[in-house]
């Protein structure tokens, strides 16, 4: 799973899509606006693991001996301004390398610029190509600063944007000031993005679909529908709309804390897709357990809470909670049905280096007792399946130290401790090492 992204990227976080609209008002006064914009960005990130204790392995499993892959993205993205209140914007993305084993064996996978299906050439794609739309009401103005998915201009403060065409969910929901990007913040993808939420994506991390997004003041309503692959983790979306679909809302509140701020976001999904059920494998006689035999389509639901606060100046926390039903097969993310994150974020001012960021985090990935039955079996997931299963949450601890060589350029050092791997406490634990390099401009 590539979520790739120069505002992210990833490090699903950064700013999710805004939408500028520039009344006649602030076009006749001389507001200074983007009409188009150019911008790029390149991530390499080298990451292995030493030896791990492994009595068995399976399809899914990640290497018991040491391993190192190296991955690099680069962006090319475009926007232009259409007309009053709308952009368009395109964004052609190279990639190179492998996840370690594959993207295998963890489900809060390390890399979040890692995806299923690596490349030893460079392969491109147009990943994101949509129309962005806003509508103001009201006289209140605020700033939006230019972004590699957004314009420079101004824009109502009270307003109602649809977004339409090809790009990522995470765009728009579940975003997070201290953990949403993987090329410039937290690396594992339950820190990108909530691993409780099945979201709609193929292999590389996109989407096509529809969003629309109400912002009142400190409030904001967001409702997203989308296409789902055909098959798990996907290349090719499934053509039946009608039939297979994401839908999402989002609720966000925006405040202050002693003049320190923060945001609370709770979302809830369902998504319908040509899932396997869990049950109905199990009752198959057929070992090691083969989902695809159930196959139909089904419905997944869940929720999930997402906050993050400043406690004071360049220091702030966050939290990610999520619940899904756990009863059929993860279609398009990883293998989490319930999941919680805690963690810190410090700028460097305290020692002279304000633009510096370390930051430490600690997550627990739990699955649905039919879940483990099934992987307990042999069965396999997107990213789990060790042949049989002594299961135990899987718990991880990742921290970073991020130096910004120059406003444009950064290196950082990452390290993550995995418990349990795959939900096996036969297995690891696992200590993985990274070095990222990323620039932008």
């Amino acid at each position: 799973m590539l979520l790739a992204s120069c505002r992210y990227s990833y490090g699903h976080q950064a700013p999710a899509l805004l939408a500028p609209t520039v009344s006649a008002e602030a076009v006749a006064a001389g507001s200074d606006e983007e009409d188009w914009s150019v911008h790029m960005q390149n991530t390499n990130t080298l990451q292995g693991h030493t030896k791990i204790r492994a009595p068995y392995s399976g399809t899914n499993s990640l290497n018991q001996a040491p391993q190192m892959r190296q991955m690099i993205s680069l962006d090319l993205l475009l926007g232009m301004r259409l007309w009053s209140g709308a952009e368009m914007h395109m964004d052609c993305l190279m990639w190179q390398g492998y996840g370690m084993s594959n993207a295998l064996g963890v489900a809060g996978f390390p890399n979040g610029e890692a995806f299923r299906k690596g490349t030893s050439e460079p392969n491109a794609n147009i990943v994101r190509a949509f129309i962005r739309q806003s509508f103001g009401f009201g006289s209140e103005m605020e700033d939006a600063p230019s972004g590699a998915l957004y314009l420079k201009g101004k824009q109502h403060v009270n307003r109602l944007t649809f977004t339409l065409g090809r790009f990522s969910a995470k765009d728009i929901f579940d975003a997070n000031a201290y953990a949403n990007d993987a090329r410039t913040q937290f690396m594992n993808w339950s820190l990108m993005a909530n691993g409780a939420w099945d979201y709609p994506a193929d292999t590389l991390g996109f989407t096509t679909g529809g969003a629309a997004e109400l912002y009142l003041n400190s409030w904001a309503l967001r409702y997203g529908f989308f296409q789902v692959p055909n098959v798990s983790n996907g290349v090719a979306l499934d053509p039946h709309i009608w039939k297979a679909w994401a839908q999402v809302v989002e609720l966000e509140h925006k405040h202050q804390i002693g003049g320190h701020p923060g945001a609370v976001r709770l979302l809830a999904y369902a998504n319908r897709a040509h899932m396997g059920s869990f049950q109905q494998t199990l009752v198959n006689p057929v070992r090691p357990a083969d989902i695809t035999d159930s196959r139909a389509y089904r419905i997944k639901y869940g929720i999930c809470l997402n906050a993050d606060q400043e406690i004071v100046p360049g220091v702030g926390i966050f939290t990610r909670l999520g619940w899904s039903d756990g009863q059929s097969e993860p279609w398009s993310f990883t293998d989490v049905d319930s999941s919680g994150s805690l963690g810190l974020s410090i700028k460097g001012a305290a020692w002279n280096r304000p633009n510096d960021t370390v930051a430490i985090a600690g997550i627990v990935n739990r699955i649905s007792k039919i879940h483990a039955a099934y992987l307990q079996q042999g069965g396999t997931g997107i990213l789990v399946g060790d042949g049989t299963l002594s299961y135990a949450p899987e718990k991880i601890i990742e921290t970073y130290y991020d130096v910004a060589v120059r406003g444009w350029l950064h290196v950082a050092f990452d390290y993550q401790l995995v418990f349990n791997p795959a939900y096996n406490r036969d297995r690891g634990p696992v200590n993985v090492f990274a070095v990222r390099l990323h620039w932008e401009f």
